[in-house]
């Protein structure tokens, strides 16, 4: 199960906090995969990368961002998946732009939406793929810097961050996290 964190709605899906709705959106065009409304209040499409692959469960929660944990509980339960199964992908202020970090496991670091997933799931043992936004200029504050849309610089590197982030999701779920991040824990171009 592959989660891309995000807020609903079209007045949200440029904006940096929706990052890994879009990076989700992407991988689901890059295999051919079309998302459809689910129980769990979330869109899902399912795939796979190549034949005989890992089938992928690509999710995008149809709640607001500190609210995610819901959908991602009952998509785990619906499909029979534990955490252990589950890849998260989400923004992060503390990595610059252009960077794709993975992590194995963890704490929420601040983030809502793995707070909440963390609550709902009862547990912080699942992957995430975090892509940076950087920090906000100045004093800017940082809930309304994740709230805007990219720069214009931003969005001509947007699609490399993006395909970046694609390939460790798919080489995660086809070769585990230790070998996805020896080769992806490094600046997208």
């Amino acid at each position: 199960l592959v989660v891309g964190l995000g807020n609903p709605g079209p007045g949200y899906a440029s904006h940096r906090h929706n990052v890994g709705a879009m990076a989700v959106s992407q991988l689901a065009s890059d295999i051919t995969a079309t998302f459809k409304s689910h129980k769990a209040n979330a869109l899902v499409a399912e795939g796979w990368v190549r034949p005989g692959g890992p089938k992928l469960i690509l999710a995008k929660p149809n709640t607001f961002m500190n609210l995610s944990g819901g959908p991602v509980a009952n998509l785990l339960k619906f499909y029979g998946l534990t955490p252990e199964n589950l890849i998260v992908v989400h923004d992060e202020l503390d990595i610059d732009f252009d960077v794709v970090r993975l992590k194995s496991s963890g704490g929420h670091g601040g983030h809502n939406g793995l707070r909440d997933i963390i609550a709902a799931t009862g547990s912080n043992e699942f992957a995430r793929v975090r892509i940076g936004i950087g920090r906000p200029p100045g004093r800017q504050d940082a809930a309304d810097f994740v709230l805007q849309d990219f720069g214009k610089s931003e969005r001509e590197v947007l699609p490399h961050v993006l395909a970046h982030a694609c390939g460790a999701i798919e080489m995660i779920s086809d070769e585990g996290i230790l070998a996805a991040q020896q080769r992806y824990n490094s600046p997208a171009s």
